[in-house]
């Protein structure tokens, strides 16, 4: 509906132009205005539907005052009263006091990393809404049975490629602040869809822990895990499903205990930045180039060539520690190479997933730390679920990618 001009020019009429968008100009005005008259029509109509009824002894009983906080300001509305106590109204419930907009824009705010009292300043500063740390602690704790929810719903039966990873938060427990690992698992479904599928705090991990959330993972529904890669050591075979995984202590025994199957891939990237940790900062760029060979061999084969090379090259001899730890970790390396490069820049590291380590970090490094495992995990969960909606595609490789994965993995891998 286009609104006219006529009524445009007879609300601006006598106003000043400059207070026309504040919250006690013109448009705060026109909202508590509207408000009201949504209020009158539904009563008006409740009464209609009583007459209607045969009831027709129920009629207006006076107005009571309530103040309702919107996305964007407070406002008075008049709620009509009837002589029965019949009229419960849809549009602000009896006991509602904020309308969807202002818990939206709370939990928006609270995402992005801003505290109680930084949010509770900023909606009076900006639009003089009055409000308590209290009441923004109850908005955005109203997400808990939605949190709960989340974290056992159904999953797919088949992740052709999963990523696993942690990240440190402080967070109080007895009295102290300690760090705890927030572990994360991201999974890409057959179509090339991201899926967070968990959020998990435990403060030391271990090979207990990590059955413990592959057994999770079985029970929601997931018969298979195509490829995980791993940047500790390596087991299963060619054939199997893919897990990409950061380092993380005990994960490839217990991801192949309850996914027997699963191949546990190295990330490539880390294992580079681990070695560039013997390396001055100087030399870090020619030694890069050094070490690409190895990682961009066609086959493992060629891969083992390169690394000897770069062994007995100045770089390998100025830098001995390089070329053990590669050897230390080449288990975990050689399934790479199996993979055309479709698949390999897909699994070649764990940016995927680091990328939301990022955005994460980036919410709690003003918190200093959580009161409880609990308002860690709710806030990381309103992060994810805003992230979230914007993965409308598949990764730009995953269409050639998904050819690979039918032809070697077979009836393991399918996209309906």
């Amino acid at each position: 509906m286009t609104i006219r001009n006529e009524l445009i020019d007879e609300l601006l009429a006598g106003r000043d132009p400059s207070s026309v968008m504040r919250q006690d100009g013109l448009l705060g005005e026109s909202k508590k205005a509207l408000l009201n008259r949504l209020m009158a029509a539904e009563f008006e109509h409740h009464i209609t539907e009583d007459r209607a009824t045969g009831e027709g002894k129920n009629h207006r009983n006076g107005s009571t005052r309530k103040r309702v906080l919107t996305g964007d300001s407070q406002v008075d509305v008049t709620i009509p009263r009837d002589r029965e106590a019949r009229f419960d109204p849809v549009l602000i419930g009896k006991y509602q006091r904020r309308l969807p907009d202002f818990d939206d824009k709370v939990i928006s705010l609270y995402t992005r990393g801003m505290s109680t009292r930084e949010i509770q300043g900023h909606l009076e500063e900006i639009y003089g809404a009055e409000v308590s740390p209290q009441l923004i602690s109850t908005v955005t704790d109203a997400v808990a049975s939605e949190v709960a929810e989340w974290q056992s719903r159904p999953l797919e039966p088949l992740y052709p490629v999963m990523f696993f990873d942690a990240i440190r938060v402080k967070i109080r427990d007895q009295g102290t602040v300690c760090n705890k690992a927030v572990y994360l698992a991201l999974g890409i479904t057959p179509d090339g869809r991201k899926h967070i599928l968990g959020l998990w705090i435990e403060a030391n991990e271990g090979a207990k822990f990590w059955l413990r959330i592959a057994n999770e993972l079985r029970n929601r529904g997931v018969n298979d895990i195509l490829g995980a890669a791993d940047a500790s050591r390596h087991i299963g075979s060619l054939r199997e499903p893919i897990a990409v995984v950061d380092g993380l202590k005990g994960f490839p025994e217990a991801i192949n205990a309850a996914f027997p199957q699963t191949l546990v891939q190295t990330c490539i990237v880390h294992l580079l930045r681990n070695a560039l940790a013997y390396v001055s900062w100087q030399d870090r760029r020619q030694v890069v180039a050094a070490l690409k060979p190895i990682y961009q061999a066609p086959t493992a084969d060629a891969a083992r060539m390169a690394l000897d090379a770069f062994e007995a090259g100045p770089w390998g001899r100025k830098y001995a520690a390089i070329a053990p730890l590669w050897r230390r970790q080449w288990d975990q390396v050689i399934p790479f190479f199996a993979f055309p490069a479709e698949v390999r820049r897909i699994i070649y590291t764990t940016n995927a997933i680091e990328s939301l380590n990022s955005t994460l970090r980036t919410a709690v490094r003003s918190r200093g730390h959580f009161p409880t495992d609990e308002a860690a995990i709710k806030l990381l969960y309103l992060v994810l679920r805003r992230v979230s909606k914007a993965w409308k595609m598949a990764q730009r490789e995953w269409t050639a990618a998904i050819t690979h994965f039918a032809i070697m993995f077979g009836e393991r891998f399918s996209v309906e």
